[in-house]
């Protein structure tokens, strides 16, 4: 340990000795590291509002169904219904974890307006659960589903478009029944909604669960939707869920396991951000490299006068690798302080952005800076300068000590 302490002594001493390009290595780590934490941060803040967005206004963390419904379910739904009643999920005297279960029914069916006949897919909600719920289901005009107004609906943006109806007209809905049959009925549009989601809004819309009941002359629901307190806590629960309940009668999948576009978004996100990384890993490779290249240059004869002093090569090659984790050392923590100081101001700020590709409607995004994103960083930053050094501190170590004294004249 006092080696490794006095080679690193010795390395502060030099870097603060060449102010000008110890300035310039630093700089440049500190810019592509703070680069690097905003860029990954805004990143990092679309998974975090998508996700929550997909789980609030379409998914929950979890949906009890019966075996097989997500796969067979939308040719047959009548044969994977679930009772009335939702069983209790949690232990008396255990910490509350379940935010709220809501039941859902789905079916599909056709939406008559004057002429225009399209056909739509509908959900059957409890209209006491939209507070909890639709946080991320956005009403863009009119109002929310009420238990009041059992014959009103809320339609997605998307749909009332092609439908050309607003808030206050009326249309008919036509489904099939349990019993094979037609049924109709007269509703009125209470609202426009928006997900994140544009495909879901151009042909969703939404009632109150007992008039969906009515409507296919049914009782039950086809998911218990449980929303959790907390997003981390889907894994425990869902191990948790399946030891209590009946395997054999109901299936528990978790949110990920149906969210195909958002499992898709991230995995596109992610191989930007693994492009990125690779583009500042080299800048600062390449800047390190020449900035240590260079200082060996103009220490050759202190690298032979130290050899001649006894200093073994391998001990030349430690205080140049020192010097160059010094810089990234002094690069890292000062673009991690720089990264965090924009991400806050930017934060403030707002940045507004346009409806991405397949999405409903623009946002105003942030930039969250995790603990993940600055460990990463200050490992890229010190891991890459690192490396950087390796080849110089070798080129000093193999100096003749005679040829490196020369240049003492």
């Amino acid at each position: 340990m006092r080696i490794f302490w006095l080679d690193f002594n010795l390395a502060f001493r030099n870097v603060i000795r060449q102010k000008r390009r110890s300035a310039i290595a630093v700089g440049a780590v500190t810019f592509g590291i703070a680069a690097l934490i905003l860029a990954n941060g805004f990143i990092e803040w679309i998974f975090l509002d998508f996700r929550e967005s997909t789980i609030k206004s379409q998914l929950g963390h979890l949906q009890i169904v019966r075996p097989g419904y997500h796969d067979a379910g939308k040719a047959d739904p009548f044969a994977f219904l679930l009772p009335d009643a939702v069983p209790e999920l949690e232990t008396p005297g255990e910490p509350a974890e379940i935010k709220a279960v809501a039941t859902r029914l789905s079916f599909s069916g056709l939406i008559s307006h004057g002429e225009a006949t399209i056909s739509f897919i509908g959900d059957g909600d409890d209209p006491r659960q939209q507070a909890v719920f639709g946080d991320a289901l956005q009403i863009s005009a009119g109002r929310h589903l009420s238990l009041d107004d059992p014959l009103g609906i809320i339609v997605g943006e998307g749909l009332a478009r092609n439908l050309g109806v607003g808030v206050g007209d009326q249309v008919i809905l036509l489904a099939t029944t349990a019993s094979r049959g037609t049924n109709a009925v007269e509703v009125t549009i209470r609202g426009l909604f928006s997900t994140v989601t544009k495909s879901y809004d151009d042909a969703a819309l939404r009632m109150p669960i007992e008039t969906a009941r009515q409507l296919l002359r049914t009782k039950g629901s086809h998911v218990w939707m449980v929303l959790l307190n907390d997003t981390a806590q889907t894994d425990p629960m869902l191990a948790k869920f399946r030891d209590k309940l009946q395997k054999e009668k109901l299936e528990i999948v978790p949110w990920y396991a149906l969210a195909d576009f958002y499992n898709k978004t991230v995995t596109l996100f992610t191989r930007q951000i693994y492009g990125i990384r690779l583009i500042i890993a080299i800048i600062i490779l390449l800047s390190i490299t020449n900035t240590m290249t260079m200082s060996v240059m103009e220490r050759i004869g202190e690298i032979g006068t130290s050899m001649a002093l006894g200093v073994k090569r391998m001990g030349i090659m430690r205080l140049f690798i020192s010097e160059g984790v010094l810089i990234g050392c002094f690069g890292g923590i000062s673009g991690l302080l720089l990264g965090i100081f924009f991400a806050h101001m930017i934060s403030a700020a707002g940045i507004p952005m346009p409806p991405p590709p397949g999405m409903a409607r623009g946002y105003t995004g942030q930039i969250l800076v995790t603990w993940d994103i600055a460990l990463e960083s200050l490992t890229l930053a010190v891991g890459t300068t690192l490396i950087a050094s390796i080849y110089p501190a070798w080129r000093a170590s193999r100096m003749q000590i005679v040829d490196a004294l020369r240049h003492n004249r």
